[in-house]
């Protein structure tokens, strides 16, 4: 039985025939019917003799899992007793990579509401958006995010709270609040299928789509790809990069080490490529998760200072070129660990490690999930040949409310819109995104949605955006600009166009180059045709 009394998300999900066939085959994938996964992650933890182990690591000092045991506790009482929030309920969460975040996130969970994690670099008006369609009535958000969330929930009264997240104890504050409080709360009795968080990807559009993932899709994840391809230990220390926002994050650096009995170590501040080595270093870290574009970055560092006990290194969020396998291996001796993943599929189901890993290729179908290229009817295509990636396994995509569901769901499948190639032996080969989705440096960013924003500014009077390739991010966000009348082309209307894209969404979605043309191509019936600016991009890096 469904313990969530507010059922805004259950009654928005997809209908049953065009949700995700979901298949547990293995034992362990087998998840009872009544799960909450803090209560299987962290409270059990003391039976398997966890208790006295490190888990949540910062320059402040550590936290053992008994500790956060502790802590969580008394941020769900906040939640439930002060709050008055009832299963089911949207918690919105803003603020980067911390002890704090991690112990907010664990609350939410545990008490059956539903986290709603967003990522600190979102303007007013695209947390507005994420608002509008999760409809929480929370937040949680760290004291220096605090202006752009009140300017979003400003007229927008369903958001009835917004806590600091610590503000130094100041009162009010979440953890001012939840000290002295009893750490013994229960946790919610939520059904596996209970909703555990809405995880926000922009698409192609810009329009958010919120991907559903309940307690059973975070336990069977668990038991998936760490289990059979990652297999950390209770001896591993983990770092990263990737946001808690991105589900990449929230396994590697939450979730993953919690099932394995390791602990994770949070920075002070946002991770450079040199920092992120020096830090590998300093408190002993033995698996790092970051993204092909950082790894490559890190590489000099690497050389020059050394990794200490570094073993594993998880890369995805963006297609890996052999080159950057080749120099982090030259610089560190060691072989990167590639997969990809989906926010809809929860995280990481193509990923090989070790004696396993294939040159060129992102790896086999992890244990769990079946893979297959098939052409645009679903026919599985012969090896060798490029077509659609088709996927599914014991998480799938249900978006909230969304039509775009058809196009990611088809017959059970799930199709995440890469192209690949498979081999005889069953390795796949990434070849290209299948959409329009620019990822640059494991970032994704919709081209409508930066020309919305370029549309704003009164010098441009048509635009089109594009992903141009490069060495170094995979590719840069270009962007084609036909200025109006009275605005001179050049290097100064360019950074204009640039700080007014920064200030009107998220920073890293900023067009890095800016070309002005006298016409844009499109249709007979005016459609721009994009692709044909894709080709002018990919001719000019050639």
């Amino acid at each position: 039985m469904s313990a969530q009394t507010d059922r805004y998300v259950h009654d928005r999900l997809p209908p049953a025939a065009a949700r995700p066939q979901l298949r547990y085959d293995l034992p362990e994938l087998r998840i009872p019917a009544q799960a909450n996964l803090v209560q299987r992650l962290l409270d059990d933890a003391a039976a398997r003799g966890w208790a006295g182990r490190p888990l949540l690591r910062s320059s402040a000092g550590v936290l053992t899992y008994a500790q956060v045991r502790e802590e969580v506790d008394r941020r769900a009482r906040v939640l439930v007793e002060d709050l008055g929030l009832a299963p089911g309920n949207r918690v919105l969460l803003r603020g980067g990579n911390s002890v704090g975040m991690a112990l907010a996130w664990l609350a939410v969970a545990k008490a059956g509401l539903v986290a709603v994690a967003t990522m600190p670099l979102l303007r007013a008006r695209e947390l507005g958006d994420i608002i509008d369609k999760a409809q929480p009535v929370a937040a949680l958000c760290d004291d220096r995010l605090l202006g752009e969330l009140t300017a979003a929930c400003a007229d927008r009264p369903v958001l009835r709270h917004v806590l600091p997240l610590h503000a130094g104890g100041a009162p009010g504050s979440l953890e001012q609040r939840a000290a002295g409080r009893p750490a013994d709360f229960a946790a919610c009795p939520t059904a596996a299928d209970d909703i555990a968080l809405l995880a926000f990807t922009s698409g192609t559009t810009g329009q958010p789509k919120a991907a559903v993932h309940t307690h059973r899709d975070v336990l069977a994840a668990c038991e998936a790809w760490p289990r059979h391809v990652l297999r950390a230990t209770p001896e591993d220390i983990v770092v990263g990069s990737p946001p808690l926002a991105f589900t990449f994050g929230l396994g590697g650096l939450l979730v993953f080490p919690m099932w394995a009995g390791a602990s994770v170590h949070f920075p002070d501040a946002p991770y450079t490529p040199e920092s992120l080595v020096r830090t590998i270093g300093e408190v002993g870290a033995t698996i790092c998760y970051t993204a092909p574009t950082f790894y490559r970055q890190m590489a000099p560092h690497a050389r020059a200072l050394g990794v200490g006990r570094l073993r594993t290194c998880v890369s995805a969020g963006e297609g890996l070129p052999d080159a950057t396998r080749q120099a982090w291996k030259q610089a560190t001796g060691l072989e990167m660990l590639d997969g990809i993943g989906a926010t809809e599929m929860f995280h990481i189901f193509i990923s090989a490690a070790g004696d396993d890993v294939r040159r060129g290729a992102v790896g086999k179908a992890v244990p769990g999930y079946l893979a297959r290229v098939v052409d645009e009817d679903g026919r599985e295509l012969p090896r060798g040949t490029v077509g659609r990636l088709a996927v599914v396994g014991p998480t799938g995509c249900r978006y909230l409310d969304d039509a775009r569901q058809s196009q990611y769901v088809q017959d059970g499948w799930n199709y995440p819109g890469d192209a690949f190639v498979q081999d005889a032996d069953g390795y796949f080969f990434y070849q290209a995104r299948a959409d329009d989705m620019i990822i640059t440096a494991g970032y994704n960013v919709a081209g409508p949605e930066v020309e919305d924003a370029l549309l704003r500014h009164p010098a441009v009077a048509e635009c089109g955006v594009v992903g141009k390739p490069d060495e170094e991010r995979g590719m840069v966000v270009k962007a084609y600009v036909v200025p109006r009348a009275g605005h001179a082309p050049g290097e100064a209307l360019a950074r204009t166009l640039q700080e007014h894209v920064k200030a009107s969404i998220a920073p890293y979605k900023y067009p890095r180059e800016i070309e002005f043309v006298s016409a844009l191509p499109r249709t007979e019936t005016g459609k721009l045709q994009r692709f044909r600016l894709r080709q002018l991009a990919q001719a000019a890096t050639a």
